[in-house]
């Protein structure tokens, strides 16, 4: 919780969670608000699903279709609010393919765990990422660029923007 605490006082995301009204406004939320905006689907591991799945309200706060990336096979779990979640047991690619097709004309966000995102990023698949970097340490977890394929795999840097809690910092990937 401590990694995202910065998360939970923005006016937006209270409202997206149904955490009561008020909230803080500013660039903080102004970032959590554009990016929910132009979100047309999302992508996530099983590991992270599973982790979310008993912590997020009964609306889940997506409002969009969720393609959890699993070898598990279920049928869609649709929650109140816009969110139905599609278990896609066939690779990462296919699951992609779906988002892609149900964002239509929006982002696909590939949401994580850190697994999930590094597969993505190995076969060339993540065109721009954004990382909110918190004041954070922790020992041990799954770090994001561990396992990258630096050989093939380059940034440049769209953006860094720091606020008062966390740095937003966005990427395009290329090819080495």
């Amino acid at each position: 919780m401590e990694l995202q605490q910065w998360l939970f006082p923005q006016r937006f995301f209270r409202e997206n969670l149904k955490l009561g009204e008020g909230g803080e406004e500013g660039r903080e939320n102004d970032i959590v608000r554009e990016t929910f905006e132009r979100t047309g689907a999302s992508v996530m591991g099983k590991r992270m699903f599973e982790a979310g799945e008993q912590g997020w309200p009964e609306e889940a706060p997506f409002h969009t279709p969720v393609f959890v990336v699993t070898h598990e096979k279920r049928d869609p779990w649709e929650r109140p609010g816009g969110t139905t979640f599609h278990f896609v047991n066939d690779g990462i690619e296919p699951a992609l393919d779906q988002a892609r097709e149900a964002a239509r004309d929006r982002d696909v966000r590939i949401a994580g765990g850190g697994a999930t995102i590094l597969e993505y990023v190995n076969v060339g698949l993540i065109d721009e990422f954004s990382i909110a970097l918190s004041p954070v340490l922790f020992g041990s977890g799954i770090r994001l660029f561990d396992g990258v394929d630096a050989g093939r795999v380059a940034l440049d840097q769209v953006r860094a923007e720091p606020t008062q809690r966390v740095t937003h910092l966005s990427y395009a990937v290329r090819e080495r």
